[in-house]
């Protein structure tokens, strides 16, 4: 684990159910993430993990009813968002915490020039909060924030609207609206979704100069472990509401020990002389609301021993910064 002072932001037994008829859905129960400063963090797993979850939890943004952060601790900079009335979490978000939201289509407002969207945050805590800028100067800083993220002509596309704008430059311009608070963690959900390889591209180069000019800390969310690989310093794979497994993402990804991160980074199908069929991790991820017991995995793991259908594993040190929730390695270990 990093020294305190150097991490950011870290999520200590986090659980939030959802409280539904047909009963409680655990979506996250009993998350561990530490970020440091300056790191990009990738969180991974297959839809319905919670991942999403997570950090909606950890931007204090679940929807009650049904859903409720039950227990746990959010530590941005030492002090714990749990404890923060709204009114100050409505600061905390607007200045210290924000995100990119998986669809910009639908989070452009179509109806303002997107000049007017970048300008709104900068105004509201540049402006009136922090008086870091006087309002005469913020059409300026608008350009500044839209040459930052490398549109082109900024003077000249702060007047378009969402519609006119492609894919990627919306992508974009999602960024700048974010960082207009000079925020210090970023969460980004599947940055890269639905743009072609070469714009994906682009938009993980953009993100990594971004961490290194700005020093911000990036909790990248995907179901991607070749993004992660791209861009993230470490990875956390999560599975049925608990981290796995989290690591330095070099060491993951080389020497993958956890059975379903091996499963994930199985290769994919080859093009290549003999046709084979396309290899996938068998069964289905767990109802959340009535998960298997032990380890919630073992349903669908190769390597399933009668423990892992009765104990749920702890996490154990398996290499320098990498750990996994496995009773493989646990017995290993005499435990």
């Amino acid at each position: 684990m990093a020294r305190s002072k150097d991490v950011l932001l870290k999520v200590e037994g986090l659980k939030t159910y959802f409280y539904t008829e047909e009963g409680v859905v655990r979506a996250v129960d009993g998350v561990d993430l530490e970020i440091k400063r300056g790191e990009i963090l990738g969180l991974v797993g297959e839809s319905g993990c919670g991942k999403s979850v997570t950090a909606l939890s950890i931007m204090r943004l679940v929807q009650s009813p049904p859903g409720r952060i039950v227990s746990g601790r959010i530590l941005l900079d030492g002090e714990d968002l749990l404890k923060k009335s709204e009114k100050e979490m409505w600061k905390i978000r607007g200045t210290k915490i924000s995100m990119i939201f998986q669809d910009p289509h639908t989070s452009l407002d179509p109806a303002f020039t997107i000049g007017f969207q970048i300008a709104e945050p900068i105004e509201l805590h540049q402006v009136l909060e922090r008086k870091l800028l006087k309002k005469e100067d913020v059409p300026k800083k608008v350009e500044e924030m839209l040459s930052l993220v490398k549109i082109p002509d900024p003077g000249h596309r702060v007047n378009e609207y969402p519609h006119q704008l492609s894919g990627g430059v919306k992508r974009r311009v999602m960024i700048a609206l974010v960082l207009s608070g000079q925020r210090a963690v970023l969460r980004a959900d599947e940055p890269t979704t639905a743009l072609d390889v070469t714009i994906q591209a682009q938009i993980l180069d953009l993100l990594r100069e971004l961490r290194h000019k700005l020093k911000m800390s990036v909790l990248m969310i995907t179901h991607n472990l070749g993004v992660v690989a791209e861009l993230c310093d470490r990875v956390a794979v999560m599975y049925a509401g608990h981290i796995g497994l989290e690591g330095v993402i070099m060491a993951v990804v080389s020497r993958p020990r956890h059975p379903y991160t091996r499963a994930l980074l199985q290769p994919g199908p080859s093009f290549i002389g003999k046709r084979k069929r396309l290899r996938t991790i068998p069964g289905f991820v767990p109802s959340l609301l009535s998960p298997p017991p032990g380890c919630k995995f073992h349903p669908r793991c190769s390597e399933a021993m009668p423990i892992c259908k009765k104990v749920f594993p702890q996490m154990v040190r398996v290499a320098k910064n990498h750990f996994v929730r496995c009773h493989l390695y646990a017995r290993r270990r005499g435990k």
